[in-house]
């Protein structure tokens, strides 16, 4: 843990449903509802909106609850879009952590995720159609937020749903500046650096057994992947002339190559750092995990946050972007062979492996925090 536990309090809120991947934690744990995942991949895959207002409401209340009972002096949310309301309601600071790519001062264009549309148009037409309905699509997506905000006094932030995804006192990137185009960022929006997570997991019982004598891959679509297209990517894998740990995330394979090693689940950070590729669903997670390793990335993408950090990855040439709605074992094969065998692409990985490892995320954090400590009457923060 970055804060000092001698002057800091911490406590971590999440559904209890997570709390085996988390493991053993130095801080108290408070039990703290969200939607069902598939409600929320659902949601994605659709294009509606992750949450509606009775929801967003339902969520107010319960961060009140909490805020109530534990008094903190900083709440610190990770994509909990009531804390827009509920934090400011409750008069405490709030950091919110995010990605840059989401930021509204970030320089890029919007590629069109997997969606219906693309079947029924094709993709280069449906993109088109896309980039003109975008921005209403994205005052769609952030009128829940803006109606819950009118109902407690507080302002709207319009249209553009990047507002609504970065509304903070202190929004916090978990990348580097190097990663994105953000020239003009206002002076409370911080880069932190990237924020590398695994799961709480033994290892399986065949990491020490694996052959050393092909190229190591690592394959992972984790929780917003598009599961269906994990069964491709093993049937790519198994004409070439590597060798895969693959975590599944719990999904049921029938049989897999003798080149594949399966778990539910990998520490990815230790995997990561194993393999020559690592093959992934596209999110900013697991690509940093490759990155900050100097291994080149493979997404196959599906939603739109997926989509924008792949296009970061592709345009400093540290990995390749594949449509999961049309990625074929083929494609696969043809990709995974493109970025094992160009040098550039471990080049440009190595590079940003480089960049990552000048960016300290827990001392940047401890010092924002810092910055907010209580003068008089209190131990230190309590987050």
């Amino acid at each position: 843990m970055a804060l000092d536990p001698a002057r800091h309090a911490v406590f971590f809120a999440s559904d209890p449903r997570f709390n085996a991947l988390l493991g053993a934690l130095p801080f108290p744990l408070r039990p703290l509802e969200s939607i069902e995942s598939s409600r929320f991949f659902t949601a994605l895959a659709n294009g509606t909106p992750i949450y509606d207002l009775p929801t967003l409401r339902r969520y107010v209340r319960d961060d009140l609850e909490l805020i109530s009972a534990v008094r903190p002096h900083l709440v610190v949310g990770d994509f909990r879009l009531s804390l827009s309301v509920s934090a400011r309601l409750a008069g405490v600071p709030y950091f919110s952590i995010t990605n840059s790519y989401w930021s509204p001062y970030a320089r890029q264009r919007f590629p069109l995720p997997t969606h219906p549309l693309a079947q029924l148009l094709g993709v280069s037409a449906a993109q088109a159609l896309f980039r003109l309905v975008r921005p209403i699509v994205f005052a769609l997506h952030a009128r829940p937020l803006n109606r819950l905000r009118r109902e407690h006094g507080l302002p709207s932030l319009g249209s553009d749903l990047r507002r609504v995804y970065t509304d903070a006192d202190h929004t916090l990137y978990a990348d580097v500046p190097e990663f994105l185009d953000l020239p003009f960022l206002p002076a409370h929006h911080h880069f932190l650096g990237p924020l590398l997570w695994s799961p709480n997991v033994p290892l399986p019982d065949w990491w020490e057994e694996i052959p050393g004598d092909r190229p190591l891959l690592y394959v992972t679509l984790g929780s917003s992947g598009l599961h269906r297209a994990l069964p491709p990517i093993i049937d790519a894998l198994a004409d070439l002339p590597v060798t895969a740990m693959v975590a599944t995330a719990g999904v049921a394979l029938r049989t897999h190559p003798e080149n594949v090693f399966t778990a539910n689940y990998l520490p990815g950070e230790a995997a990561a750092a194993r393999a020559q590729l690592v093959i992934c669903n596209g999110g900013s997670p697991t690509s940093q995990q490759a990155l900050a390793a100097g291994v080149p990335v493979l997404g196959i993408a599906s939603n739109l946050d997926q989509f924008l950090n792949m296009q970061a990855v592709e345009a400093h040439g540290a990995g390749l972007c594949l449509r999961a709605d049309r990625a074929m074992p083929a494609d696969i094969r043809r990709a995974a062979t493109t970025l094992l065998g160009n040098p550039a692409f471990r080049d440009s990985a190595r590079g940003l492996a480089g960049i990552f490892a000048r960016y300290d995320s827990g001392r940047r954090f401890s010092e924002l925090v810092a910055g907010l400590r209580p003068k008089t009457g209190a131990r230190g923060a309590r987050c």
